[in-house]
């Protein structure tokens, strides 16, 4: 299937029906240009426009009758090479895909088992059962892979699913929500990691709920303290080092060494370091943990969050844009604006691009490396990819022609 160009709008401004307008004014124009008849639109939009979400989408309604939205909340959100943090703002984004081709899915409409391929999810970060339901839609996708994030608000947590043919249906708060697509969709997705370990990959020997007891046989808070090479009898120098450290977990299914050239593979998930135990020598984390578990101690670095975020960016340039020969017999570098109809990005809301050393710094190294294609997303309290929820991340996917 070769899919048009998705066409993108955006704007910032306190007004939530001012900042609807000044961004569909100009997607309105590119819809008109390129004569296409869009069929799914997403928007995301800044916690600050959270409470004019229902208004937003029954304007979105009128504007494009007949398309369907689907779409969430975040902190910050990102269009192609900007992100508007901590700021009121939307962005939009319409494609023109069959209708046969996807489902969209909430609460009251899941998806049916074996239907569709992959799943873009956006979800409730207070759900009690969220890591449970995330692996079941996994289940019933043929691929068993997931993209997309939570909702991140001081607010309402809420989700936009509007199918044109349920005009009672727009904004969702609680539970999961999102767009599946059927295998005719191609689709390619990345994840890239925030963290950097500080320590060797170690399996868990003994635990306790989610107190992990030892590692590799031996006592955990003694190898924690060594890794970061400090002590609990100075604790000026101690506290401030834990209180930047986080655990790397891996499943024991996973692989045994799944750190790479100093940098977590795709199964390493990223949880808060929340106590230690010193009566029993062991460390609380923020997931309950298993015996056969791999862990290692993290932390939070930008340089390798750059590196890491250009290496996939690459990795897919690549995948996607190889050479080929022009009428002439001389090599002519496909772009990925010629392979790529458009783009999602949900990136952690702890990154950021102050995170990256600028404002804008984190879609900007994307927009270097993939050129001007269509993205938009925003920022999230959790990461989804494949079938877990993941932290300090950034999950990229894009939309091939064909």
């Amino acid at each position: 299937m070769s899919l048009p160009a998705f066409l993108v709008g955006h704007a910032a401004h306190p007004d939530a029906h001012m900042a609807l307008a000044l961004a569909a004014a100009p997607l309105q124009a590119q819809v008109v240009a390129s004569g296409q008849q869009p069929t799914l639109g997403w928007i995301y939009l800044t916690d600050h426009h959270a409470a004019a979400a229902p208004a937003l989408v029954e304007e979105l309604r009128q504007r494009w009758p007949g398309v369907d939205w689907v779409g969430c909340v975040g902190i910050g959100v990102a269009v192609s090479g900007v992100e508007y943090f901590d700021e009121p703002a939307l962005v939009l984004m319409l494609g023109s895909l069959p209708r046969e081709d996807y489902l969209l899915f909430h609460g009251a409409r899941p998806l049916p088992p074996a239907r569709v391929q992959t799943a873009l999810v956006h979800a409730d970060p207070r759900q009690a059962d969220l890591a449970e339901l995330i692996e079941e839609l996994a289940q019933r996708c043929t691929g068993g892979y997931l993209f997309g994030g939570l909702c991140a608000s001081r607010g309402r947590d809420v989700q936009i699913c509007a199918p044109a043919d349920d005009p009672q249906r727009g904004v969702v708060e609680g539970g999961i929500s999102g767009v599946g697509f059927m295998p005719s969709v191609a689709l390619c997705s990345r994840l890239t990691q925030g963290c950097q370990p500080v320590g060797p990959q170690r399996r868990i020997t003994a635990a306790q709920h989610n107190v992990v007891l030892a590692l590799d046989g031996q006592p955990a808070l003694p190898l924690l303290l060594g890794d970061l090479g400090v002590s609990l009898d100075r604790p000026a120098e101690a506290v401030p080092r834990l209180r930047g450290t986080l655990v790397g977990l891996t499943d024991a299914s996973g692989q045994r060494d799944n750190v790479h050239r100093g940098r977590f593979g795709l199964d390493t998930r990223v949880r808060h370091l929340i106590g230690l135990d010193p009566a029993r020598a062991g460390v609380a984390v923020a997931e309950r943990v298993e015996v056969g578990m791999q862990l290692a101690f993290c932390r939070r670095d930008v340089q390798a969050a750059r590196l890491d975020l250009v290496r996939i960016a690459a990795e897919l340039r690549d995948e996607l844009c190889p050479a080929e020969l022009d009428a002439l017999g001389d090599e002519r570098p496909l772009r990925p604006e010629d392979r790529v109809a458009g783009a999602i990005y949900v990136s952690c809301s702890g990154r950021g691009g102050p995170h990256f050393g600028g404002p804008s710094a984190e879609l900007q190294i994307l927009r270097h490396a993939l050129g001007e294609v269509p993205l938009v997303g925003f920022f999230a309290a959790g990461e989804i990819a494949h079938d877990r929820i993941h932290g300090y991340t950034g999950v990229l996917t894009l939309f091939l022609r064909d």
